[in-house]
């Protein structure tokens, strides 16, 4: 593909430096082979570029395109009438304790064929696509047995086939206890969620391991079992963590140098300190606050104080954040977790691609890929300011739009 300019264009590179947003005025930038070469002020751009096809944007905003690091897109069935049960009054343990939640999902999941799931899932997709997004991760978990976790894997895998879309996977049989393990966790770890993720990983079906450490779940120590084998087969982790309650599971994953600890709500100082020295993303999900009603707020402001990067994602899952918006998660970050603008952008750029141990996109860079989102509007905190509202006018993937 022969290389061009975009011109007329101010960029939200979001690279620190002076600059709010890393923000060039009257910017532009160089793609070739779906690469960014240069970007810079136009009046610096290399003569050797000068002969490229200018591509003009009449003034609007370009950012890197946006990055959802945390979703349970693929699953069968839905739980509309769970959202009701929260409504009467259920909490959503609760919920799980009676046989709903994240269970009767599995059931569902189950009974789903591949193609299906797959119908099902691009709907989901291309509502993120719409709003920018060029890279999302998709987590198994639905399936608490190894034929229905390897077929979402691969309802996964086959996303990308199907859509100018990154899909990178994880694998999430600790996820919940099966109903045929009720009451036998520890079988449960033993007999399912290791043997699988070695079939898993031998299908090379994961680029990463997660868990759910929490009392309707796993405990550390069962968590801890899974990431062992995780470490032995060279797959990073991540984990489900403190959503709830503060069962320590952020502290256990930062020691096996984790990627993301993700919800975070209860989340407290030796955690913090945990992640801050393993280099840890916090992954907060405000659409599942948001939905299950929660009250108690992530600790944002000892991240920031601790130098945690914090990354936002929309938690796509049918029970506790039925949501396929990333600009709705930013302004929710905002005006829940009192996140600046900048934060939230960054959250689902930079920080989000830090969060899936990615280092050549969410930022806009020389020898980065030309993944950018091309906005209608005239300030980058615009994106979190709208409710409802989306002001993509292009979305380039790999330097193609």
């Amino acid at each position: 593909m022969a290389g061009f300019i975009l011109t007329q264009a101010r960029v939200a590179t979001i690279v620190s430096g002076d600059a709010p947003y890393g923000m060039i005025e009257d910017a532009a930038i160089v793609i070739e082979a779906g690469r960014v070469v240069w970007v810079g002020a136009k009046s610096d751009l290399p003569p050797d570029h000068a002969k490229l096809e200018s591509r003009p944007l009449d003034g609007r905003l370009i950012t890197p395109a946006l990055i959802d690091c945390h979703t349970h897109i693929v699953f069968g069935g839905n739980r509309a009438r769970e959202f009701e049960m929260r409504l009467e009054g259920a909490t959503y343990e609760e919920v799980a304790r009676a046989g709903g939640g994240i269970v009767s999902t599995v059931k569902a999941t189950r009974e789903t064929d591949e193609d299906t799931l797959l119908t099902d899932a691009l709907r989901r997709v291309d509502a993120l696509l719409a709003e920018g997004v060029a890279l999302i991760e998709v987590k198994s978990g639905y399936g608490l047995d190894t034929e229905t976790e390897l077929r979402m894997l691969r309802t996964a895998r086959r996303i990308a086939k199907m859509r100018d879309v990154r899909i990178v996977t994880s694998f999430l049989g600790a996820h919940a206890i099966s109903a045929e393990y009720a009451g036998r966790a520890d079988a449960y770890i033993d007999e399912i969620a290791i043997p699988t993720l070695r079939a898993v990983h031998a299908a090379g079906l994961a680029d990463a391991v997660d868990g759910f450490c929490e009392g309707i779940a796993f405990t550390p120590a069962q968590i801890a079992r899974v990431f062992a084998v995780a470490g032995e087969l060279g797959l990073p982790v991540k984990l489900h963590a403190e959503q709830l309650s503060n069962l320590g599971g952020a502290a256990l994953a930062a020691s096996h140098g984790a990627l993301s600890c993700d919800h975070i709500e209860y989340l407290d100082e030796d955690g913090i300190a945990a992640m801050a020295t393993a280099g840890s993303v916090g992954v907060l999900l405000p659409g599942a606050f948001y939905t299950v009603r929660e009250t108690q707020l992530p600790p944002v402001q000892g991240l920031r104080d601790a130098g945690v990067p914090i990354a936002l994602a929309t938690d796509c899952n049918p029970g506790s954040s039925p949501l396929t918006s990333l600009l709705l998660t930013m302004n929710m970050a905002c005006t829940l977790f009192r996140m600046t603008p900048e934060e939230a952008l960054t959250g689902v750029t930079n920080n989000a691609a830090r969060a899936l141990g990615i280092d050549d996109c969410g930022t806009i860079a020389p020898g980065k890929r030309a993944d950018l989102a091309v906005w209608d509007v005239e300030h980058p905190a615009e994106l979190s300011y709208r409710i409802g509202f989306n002001p993509i006018h292009a979305r380039y993937f790999a330097g193609t739009t």
